[in-house]
């Protein structure tokens, strides 16, 4: 059984950093991409970056580009979504998600997407 569970979130100010943590277990984990999405009430899920099997590629929206940073640690099965100068619109529940194949890389949509963890909380407030 595939469980993927987040931490780090919480509340901070404009401007700081935060770090958030997947656990997975239940899948190898060194073969399968991850992936980080944001999700706020009323719309749809945002894809925010993702880090390919051998952690040799990652992919940013945008939004987050240079300011987030996607990596994953292979002993602990953990991947880890750095995220500095955050702003007020990087508000979002945000979960780890990985692929049900292995050994490649999928896009940002969110239905490429087999597994998914319960998200942790982000918010960014003066």
């Amino acid at each position: 059984q595939v469980q993927l569970v987040e931490s780090g979130g919480g509340l901070v100010q404009p401007g700081t950093s935060l770090r958030l943590s997947c656990a997975a277990s239940g899948l190898t984990f060194g073969a399968v991409a991850m992936a980080w999405f944001r999700q706020v009430p009323g719309k749809e899920r945002e894809f925010v970056a993702r880090i390919n099997y051998n952690g040799q590629n990652t992919y940013y929206a945008d939004s987050v580009k240079g300011r987030f940073t996607a990596s994953r640690d292979y002993a602990k099965k953990t991947v880890y979504l750095q995220m500095s100068s955050l702003k007020p619109e990087d508000t979002a529940v945000y979960s780890c998600a990985a692929p049900g194949g292995v050994f490649y890389t999928p896009g940002t949509n969110a239905k490429e997407y087999a597994y998914w963890g319960q998200g942790t909380q982000v918010t960014v407030s003066s």
